[in-house]
């Protein structure tokens, strides 16, 4: 089986190499198409009116000059890959509720889906002050990524993974919930700060201190649960 991998982060993100050994594992093909610098909340934003830069870093690896949806097309209509699943990830922090508009990582599965290709985005949530534990993470995606392959996943359907934050152990894979994003916006505030002929806004709100709709992703994630989000183009 192939798999083509890409993310948000950058190519040499951590999660990215995380993710990658993960499928490695798993005995699959992998070709790596990711940007070459970080675009962390760049939605599903794709360049048409320039050129696209795609540079070999090895063997089965590209950094592309551009978005995360840009590099699934260059996978599959400039390289004409044609893999069996596209995975987007680990990103680097959640990706849940209104994030799934502002992602990167999950527009790079929305991409792959809108052309027939099975996709599930992976994200990681933060909490300050705790380490990742990457290789954890590594192995808890090597379990997980059987488990979703084998359930029904229609084309115009694709899924969201965020893992939970905790202290680093060698834990058991979590608890696995089907569930949908929250409904609740994300907190929005700002600083402002006078400036010569303008005034500069600071944005200032925790994501820490979102809403937890009830039986959302938020509140699974946030509870220690593995959200998984079944979502449609």
């Amino acid at each position: 089986m192939h798999f083509l991998i890409t993310n948000d982060d950058g190519i040499d993100a951590p999660g990215l190499k995380a993710l990658t050994r993960a499928v490695e594992a798993l005995g699959a093909e992998v070709t790596v198409v990711a940007p070459a610098t970080e675009q962390s909340m760049c939605g599903h934003r794709v360049t048409t009116h320039s050129p696209l830069r795609v540079e070999q870093r090895g063997p089965r690896h590209h950094a592309v000059h551009g978005t995360p949806a840009d590099c699934v097309r260059i996978a599959l209509f400039g390289l004409h890959l044609k893999p069996d699943w596209v995975l987007s990830g680990i990103n680097q922090g959640g990706n849940l509720g209104q994030d799934t508009i502002i992602s990167g990582t999950v527009a790079a599965a929305r991409e792959a889906t809108y052309h027939g290709v099975p996709a599930i985005a992976l994200s990681h949530y933060i909490i300050s002050g705790i380490a990742i534990d990457w290789d954890r993470i590594a192995h808890w995606t090597q379990e997980l990524l059987p488990e979703l392959q084998d359930q029904p996943l229609d084309a115009d359907s694709f899924w969201n993974v965020n893992f939970p934050h905790l202290p680093p152990a060698p834990l058991p894979l979590p608890e696995r919930v089907q569930c949908q994003p929250a409904r609740s916006p994300l907190n929005v505030s700002f600083r402002s700060e006078p400036e010569s002929g303008a005034t500069l806004y600071h944005y200032t709100a925790r994501y820490r201190d979102r809403p937890q709709d009830a039986r959302s992703d938020v509140e699974t994630c946030f509870s220690g649960r593995i959200a998984v989000s079944r979502l449609s183009v």
